[in-house]
Order: structure tokens, then sequence, then C-alpha cells
């Protein structure tokens, strides 16, 4: 990073504003140019410091998170980060991110401790990230359901495709909801996706992407059946994985195993998991996130025989996870969001 990102810490507990600035203050490249105790001081206040980045609690008094990241979308985008605790605040970050907000760091449920200093590795890594953000790439209205399939074509040496595989990050929650409404009621194969988010968020999630769809959408439960019509998102804080039960159907598995990943789910076991079940009929879709997750999954699927499609830079909120399977030479295929769903459906 060759420039100091200019943050403002929007909270109202001034130990919470104290504890986050202190946190930013130890990267060198992060500089917190105020703080604010509510939205309305918030709107102020950027409009006076111009920030890179805004942290932004949700429960707050005069104008809350959800109404903060409204107004001050409508009247300069800025990249928002809400920092929430996820069983008191989840149905609100969902909004929040819904109107615009581009990530999220959960709190830790005892604020006046010293267990908040725990998220101080993601919570500049992802205030990093987010002064990277070109915010026009998420600002696009959610595109309309699709109504009808197209002809089927193939990209070259391509075959059947019986599973469809998805990992994604930052930006994941509002490339999904532009992404899966456009695969069709009748589309003929499971969707299974990993998406990094904390626990106790991703139910609901589920539950609104699954209204916007003609697909049914789900959190994923163990022993779920994949079959077309149905898409399973992996559940917070436990391992996607498929396998055959005793009648040789094809169902999740999800475990804490293993220990050792950065994320929990992670893309990688996801991927590698679908390529040693499905073999070469996998269609692995890496799309916007930070860090190289799915980076080896796609190797995985790619040495069974499978495709591997990644979302193009032109799109990504963040360029990270689809860039180290591009640059590994694992990519068959490159493309933007909006040609995504189209490009899936090709396959399949």
């Amino acid at each position: 990073m060759d420039r100091v990102l200019r943050v403002l810490v929007v909270d109202d507990s001034a130990y919470v504003r104290k504890v986050v600035r202190e946190i930013l203050s130890r990267s060198p490249f992060v500089e917190v140019v105020g703080t604010a105790r509510d939205g309305l001081e918030a709107l102020d206040l950027v409009a006076q410091l111009d920030p890179d980045v805004v942290t932004c609690d949700l429960i707050m008094p005069e104008l809350d998170g959800v109404g903060f990241v409204r107004e001050q979308m409508k009247r300069r985008p800025v990249p928002i980060i809400i920092m929430s605790i996820a069983n008191e605040t989840a149905e609100a970050a969902l909004t929040a991110l819904d109107a615009g907000a581009i990530d999220f760091v959960q709190k830790p449920t005892a604020l006046a401790s010293e267990k908040i200093f725990e998220v101080s590795a993601e919570l500049i890594e992802k205030v990093k990230a987010a002064g990277q953000i070109v915010l026009n790439r998420i600002a696009a209205p959610p595109m309309p359901i699709a109504t009808v399939s197209e002809p089927a074509s193939r990209i070259a040496g391509s075959h059947a495709v019986d599973l469809v595989a998805i990992g994604i990050s930052t930006g994941g929650p509002q490339a999904l909801k532009r992404l899966i409404p456009q695969l069709p009621g009748d589309f003929p194969v499971p969707v299974l996706i990993v998406m990094h988010m904390p626990v106790g968020y991703t139910e609901m999630y589920a539950a609104r992407l699954n209204e916007l769809s003609q697909l049914e959408v789900k959190e994923a439960a163990e022993g779920d059946e994949i079959k077309p019509g149905r898409v399973i998102l992996a559940q917070a804080g436990r391992h996607l994985s498929v396998k055959k039960d005793s009648s040789g159907m094809i169902v999740t598995h999800l475990d804490a195993r293993p220990f050792n990943t950065l994320h929990k789910p992670a893309v990688d076991v996801l991927f590698q998991s679908v390529a040693e079940v499905y073999r070469n009929r996998v269609l692995g879709v890496v799309m916007t996130g930070m860090g190289s997750d799915g980076k080896q999954g796609a190797a995985w699927i790619k040495s069974q025989g499978g495709l591997v499609f990644t979302e193009a830079e032109s799109s990504c909120v963040v360029y990270g996870m689809p860039s180290t399977v591009v640059e590994a030479g694992l990519s068959d295929k490159s493309i933007a969001l909006e040609g995504m769903a189209r490009a899936i459906r090709e396959v399949v």
C-alpha cells in the first residue's frame, strides 16, 4: 500500500471509539482522522474530513447505522465497514449491506473488556481492503430475476457440469443478490456456496436470498440432499463438504475440521470435496474477496478435469481471491459479474 488511509470511526460508545482508534493506529497505513457518536454527526464529519473509509456501529441514537449508510450513499458513496454484535443486530447488518456497506466485523459480546482487541487483525485488513474499493462496482441495482433458460454453448474442451460451487468473500452479499436471482427456476444442477461471514448471519442471509430467487436457497444443514433447484449456503463456523450416504445419495457434511484454515467455512475445503465426488463434472466459481481462499481448491477441481471461472477485476469489490486463481493459471474464463449468470448457464 502506497498511501495512508484516512478513517472515520462511528460508535456511540466512547470506549469502543477509543479502542478502535487504538487498534487502527497500530497500522502505519491507517490514520484515524475523526470519531463520531452517531449517524448525524458522522454525516457532518464525512463532509468535513473526506475519509477514505468509515467504520460504523449499528445501534446508535439520533441516526442509527442503517440510516447513516443509506443517507451517506445518497450524498457521496464511501466504503463503510459495519461493526456489530451478531446475535443482536444480524438483521440490521444485512440491511446495511443492502444499503451499500461493503463489509462487517463482528464485535465480541463483552465490549467493555480486552476481548475487543481480538478483532484487531481482521479490522485492519478489512479497512485496508476497503480503502482500495471503487464503489461504483457495487452501486448497481439488483438485476431482474431470470425467466427463461438460454441455449447452451460450450467453451472449448468443456463438458456437462453436474454441480456449481461458488467461493466468495468481501462484497459477496451484494454480488450474490445480483447473481443467484439470474439463475432460472429450471436451472438443472445444484449450487453450493461458501461465503466468509461471521456466525449468526448465514441463515438470515440465505432466507433473504431465497425471497429474491426462483431457486430454493437455504443455509446448509447436515445431510441436506444436493439436488437441482437448490442453492445451499455454507453455515458460518463450519466447513461445508459433500459425501455419499448409505443409499448412494450425495448430501452435505458439516465439520469443524480441518482446524488449520484461515476461514471457516473455507472455499478450499468445499472445492476439494466436490472435485473428489463429482470429478470432472464440477464448475468452480471464485468471486470477489480478500486473500487466496479458493486457489488450492481450484487446483483440485482442475486436477480432476473440471472447470473454473473467476470474477473479472472490473466488477470485484476486492480482486484478491480471483486474482490468485488467475495468476496460478487455473482460471478457464474471467467474467464480469453482469455476465457471470449467463456464463454459468451456458456450461450447465
